[in-house]
């Protein structure tokens, strides 16, 4: 009887569906491109959920109209010259899914997907670090899983100290930014990886965000010293792990931006950590 009732219900659900999506709406009376116009005025999942109001609109919504509007304006020097797309549209989900090399392979860009706000990240390479020059300190290694030709390695220091800067015009306008340091460890960070680190995030002029992060976190008997003030890092999908380190709100792409990791306090040599970058993404909270 229950089956029996389940089978209805889904059936119900079926022709429902099928009405909706064979119903005439309003808007299938106007031109087509009339109707993609009005569409690209949104966003990129309002026009994924408009698809599936009506035939029409699936129609309009595959439109270059739409996903052009949804692009950079300089999207056309983002396309790798290996690849061709057929539509907007799927230059569009490429440019989300395939971060691109920028400005000689020192930036990674793409697409957050649901809002086609830009996201970027700095490599090591374009950060300061100090004595990152010095090769008993630091060294430049190339790692397969990395975005980037060469990235930071910490062999050993005292003074550990990170700071990286760049200009708003890379990030969307009226958007507010979470800023992450993306990073590996070795052998637990030995001298860091259970310390707190002190993390600046801001607007160069303005005051900045401060906060305390660990690369990795006290364990085993030391756990029960874990300060709940400090973050602690998470592990991504691409196996990288992140640690935020504060946010910013980009009002009009005209300032510059400054951020900071610092650990000089402890008197204790640091070593293994594996520095990809500084991440810029728009704020879970908006």
């Amino acid at each position: 009887m229950m089956q029996a009732t389940m089978g209805q219900n889904q059936g119900v659900e079926s022709r429902v569906e099928d009405i909706i999506m064979t119903e005439p709406s309003p808007f299938d009376f106007l031109p087509e491109d009339c109707i993609s116009k009005i569409i690209s005025f949104t966003s990129p999942r309002d026009a994924c959920v408009a698809a599936s109001v009506s035939k029409t609109f699936e129609s309009a919504v595959k439109s270059d109209i739409v996903w052009e509007k949804f692009l950079p304006p300089e999207y056309s020097s983002l396309i790798p010259r290996s690849r061709a797309f057929s539509s907007k549209k799927e230059l569009y989900f490429a440019l989300c899914d395939d971060p691109v090399l920028i400005e000689e392979g020192k930036k990674s860009f793409w697409l957050e997907k649901a809002s086609g706000k830009r996201c970027i990240m700095l490599s090591s390479k374009e950060v300061w670090i100090t004595w990152g020059s010095s090769p008993q300190y630091w060294r430049w290694v190339s790692v397969p899983e990395s975005r980037f030709e060469k990235i930071a390695e910490l062999l050993s220091v005292c003074w550990f100290e990170i700071r990286a800067g760049m200009h708003t015009r890379y990030l969307s306008p009226g958007t507010r930014y979470s800023v992450y340091i993306v990073f590996k460890t070795e052998d637990g960070c030995p001298g860091l990886g259970d310390i707190p680190v002190e993390a600046g995030v801001g607007l160069v002029g303005q005051e900045s965000s401060q906060k305390l992060i660990y690369f990795v976190g006290p364990s085993g008997r030391r756990r029960d010293r874990e300060r709940r003030d400090v973050t602690r890092p998470k592990e991504r999908e691409d196996g990288w792990m992140e640690a935020e380190l504060g946010e910013l709100y980009n009002e009009s792409c005209c300032d510059d931006i400054s951020v900071s990791v610092v650990e000089t306090k402890s008197p204790y040599w640091k070593r293994g950590l594996i520095i990809q970058g500084f991440e810029f993404r728009p704020a879970k909270t908006q």
